[in-house]
């Protein structure tokens, strides 16, 4: 048995943690020491101690970052937050939190939704205002594949995927190949382009998102870009991360979705930001589907927290390090990858390897570790809460499907005795 990854102190200043060095979970920025002194101020964060302050089995869970638990620090923010209504939009917490967004993504108002499904569905139904209308996307899209046909159902939208030429991203040319312009009564107008960054754990590069937004807006009536960024804060990171990235990233957008839960470890909640307009017609679209919220700073506080612990606490950076020293296990024991690994997911090509997803899932399971069935196989996704002991599990995986373990696969990473030396991600426990 190897022993999970250390605790690390937090850098704030240089916004990227540290280096693995064992400290005193009391010690942490917002955990809680569980004396009983603590016990008596509060017993609500006694009763939620145990599990607030355990990585529990998303430590061993390889299916998604969306397995990724709330902290203490996540609990403490929930204690301390204000109980006001956020219908009325009287919730100092909630108000803050949604400047606090709109300010990191260089847009003018934020609105709190339950989910990133709801984030993007609100944000679609809002920009599309009357019909005949129809949405360009990616073929692979989260809201064209895995939104129960939101788009269709909310909506009445057309929807066209499009595979993207290059096989990686959606470029200039692929969108003026099938967008539909013509003011015609045969057609159903583009009004809604919507990307996605990251897709599929790849990242969009930056020149094309402008050179579609460029496009998007010299339209007559302009095109609406729409980015589902749930896991954005991951393309921020691959390109040296921080606030200014993350604004370079979103404001080329009249709307984006930025996710909580996924990778940054929040019990729930996504946010859209947009212009000040488009917020308030969200706003009313949101009580439409039903996501009008009373208490919502129990919400904000914990996301709030979780974005700057999380993101800008850097804590991404070493996910996506040792997602590339996976994939490169893979690769140098022979395997091939169906996608390149760009982010924190590594994408394995198992028909190559000579396994189905069923049997994979099963070896997986028998390894003590968790990998989706049915959907998604293949994917490995690499959190901060991922523990040594796992990837080292998952190394033994490679070994069973593919060969035998060469021992000098681990030199870079210090040996058995200390495996992640460097490389590990921190946890907040």
């Amino acid at each position: 048995m190897f022993a999970p990854f250390q605790h690390a102190h937090l850098d704030h200043s240089h916004r990227r943690a540290s280096r693995i060095s064992p400290v005193n979970p009391d010690d942490v920025e917002g955990s809680n020491s569980n004396t009983r002194a603590d016990r008596d101020d509060n017993e609500a964060v006694v009763v939620g101690s145990t599990a607030w302050h355990t990585r529990g089995s998303a430590q061993f869970d390889f299916r998604s970052d969306f397995v990724t638990t709330p902290n203490a620090a996540m609990l403490k923010a929930i204690v301390n937050t204000t109980l006001c209504d956020d219908e009325t939009m009287e919730d100092p917490t909630t108000n803050d939190f949604q400047e606090y967004m709109a300010g990191l993504t260089g847009h003018e108002d934020a609105l709190l939704v339950l989910s990133g499904t709801m984030g993007n569905q609100v944000a679609l139904r809002t920009a599309l205002a009357s019909p005949p209308y129809s949405i360009l996307c990616d073929s692979r899209s989260h809201i064209l594949r895995m939104e129960a046909g939101g788009a269709a159902t909310l909506c009445g939208a057309l929807i066209q995927g499009v595979v993207p030429s290059n096989g990686h991203h959606l470029t200039l040319a692929d969108v003026k190949k099938h967008i539909a312009l013509r003011d015609d009564i045969y057609d159903c107008p583009t009004r809604v382009i919507s990307l996605e960054n990251t897709l599929s754990g790849t990242v969009m590069p930056i020149r094309d998102i402008y050179e579609i937004s460029e496009f998007a807006r010299r339209q007559s009536p302009p095109i609406h870009m729409h980015l589902d960024g749930a896991r954005l804060w991951e393309a921020v990171e691959a390109n040296c991360g921080g606030p200014g990235r993350l604004v370079m990233h979103a404001r080329r957008f009249d709307s984006v979705t930025l996710c909580f839960s996924k990778g940054l470890g929040a019990p729930l909640g996504s946010i859209i930001v947009g212009s000040k307009a488009f917020i308030k017609r969200a706003r009313v679209m949101r009580k439409l589907l039903g996501g009008g919220m009373r208490q919502a700073g129990v919400i904000a506080a914990p996301a709030r927290a979780a974005v700057d612990q999380i993101f800008l606490g850097g804590l991404l950076r070493n996910a996506q390090r040792v997602a590339k020293f996976i994939s490169s296990q893979w690769v140098m024991k022979g395997g091939k990858l169906a996608q390149p690994t760009e982010t924190n997911m590594v994408w394995l090509d198992l028909e190559a390897a000579g396994i189905s997803g069923e049997s994979f899932a099963d070896i997986m399971e028998d390894a003590g570790l968790r990998a989706f069935r049915g959907r998604l196989e293949g994917r490995i996704v690499v959190h901060y809460q991922i523990c040594g002991e796992a990837v080292y599990a998952l190394l033994g995986v490679f070994k069973n499907i593919l060969g035998a373990e060469d021992e000098k696969d681990l030199e870079d990473l210090g040996g058995k005795e200390e495996p992640w030396r460097g490389i590990s991600p921190p946890v907040l426990w």
